[in-house]
């Protein structure tokens, strides 16, 4: 099985299944002799942790990641960085009704198709928990990134949808990723009904990044926008993603749009513009739903957990494009 690698100067190689002994995360490019502070990725994998909250699934792991290269005395070496996160409560029992038989809209008919065997326990490769890897190299490619700031946030659950943009990056996202107390409140309820009638919910994750620097990107096949694109769309149950105004563009004249550079998201041409860039991500509803979403402890909505696997995809783009930018040292110097 390839394409368990992403970026090119900095790269991230994640390994494990949902049910085997251990996740984990390779990372290499990482600059020497930045600070590594443990209980900061700590913080950052329980945000993506599951069996938190009543609307999470009930599965319930401690996530605590064990450094295994790549650090000494608290900063990097420079050298490739290995870091896992040990299975703790798979309970893989759970899974045997569905050794014989596929999950729609999952990868299980797909991978016996391509391979013709495949770790029925949870999706193996497949699973979301593959994303607690895409955490941890999120954390270091933020201490490249110490000047940038990163926000997503919920936007859209089933029918229930946010007005307005967040002012800024410091209001609070509340319980479950939503930076709107009323909506979230109502969201909780909704979420808690789904879950209690196996039934599941889908939406849009809206991400804001600010200090972006210009001149990220490659004007062709390597452009910013692109990348952001195969990163989104990498996170399981991804199925959309715009940016800046998107598809309401296309309603505009041109004469409309060209009044307003922020319709663009941040970036031109495919390279950033200094701008705030602006992206959206559409996840659909869970696909196993009823008996079989109980009996498996899924998430009856996967948004509030995805929140920081988006950031920290984005920090994985974005870093890689600081490392092969010229500005890297004069933006840092």
């Amino acid at each position: 099985m390839s394409g368990n690698s992403f970026g090119q100067l900095f790269r991230i190689t994640t390994f494990g299944e949902s049910h085997g002994e251990a996740l984990g995360v390779v990372i290499d490019g990482m600059p020497a002799g930045l600070m590594v502070d443990l209980e900061d990725l700590k913080k950052e994998l329980k945000r993506r942790a599951p069996g938190q909250h009543e609307v999470h699934t009930s599965r319930k792991e401690e996530d605590l990641p064990e450094i295994l290269s790549g650090v000494f005395q608290n900063k990097t070496l420079g050298t490739p960085i290995t870091v896992i996160v040990r299975n703790t409560n798979q309970r893989s029992q759970d899974y045997e009704v569905l050794k014989d038989s596929y999950r729609p809209g999952h990868a299980d008919k797909t991978t016996m198709m391509k391979y013709g065997y495949r770790d029925h326990r949870g999706g193996g490769r497949a699973s979301g928990r593959e994303t607690l890897a895409r955490v941890i190299g999120g954390y270091f490619a933020g201490l490249i990134l110490k000047d940038l700031s990163f926000y997503a946030y919920i936007q859209e659950v089933g029918q229930f949808k946010l007005t307005t943009a967040p002012l800024d990056h410091s209001v609070d996202r509340g319980e479950i990723n939503i930076p709107d107390k009323k909506m979230s409140d109502a969201v909780i309820d909704f979420l808690k009904d789904c879950k209690k009638n196996g039934e599941s919910a889908g939406g849009v994750v809206a991400l804001s990044i600010l200090n972006s620097p210009t001149g990220l990107g490659e004007p062709v096949f390597d452009k910013l926008k692109a990348d952001f694109a195969k990163a989104m769309l990498s996170i399981p149950a991804c199925i959309g993603f715009s940016i800046g105004s998107a598809f309401d563009l296309v309603k505009l004249p041109g004469s409309q749009i060209s009044q307003d550079s922020k319709n663009f998201g941040g970036m031109e041409g495919g390279i950033s513009n200094g701008e705030e860039i602006l992206l959206q991500m559409a996840f659909k509803a869970p696909s196993t739903i009823g008996e079989k979403a109980k009996a498996g402890r899924h998430d009856p909505c996967i948004l509030p957990r995805v929140v920081p696997v988006v950031e920290a995809m984005a920090k994985i783009v974005m870093a890689d494009h600081f490392l092969r930018n010229s500005s890297y040292s004069a933006f840092h110097s």
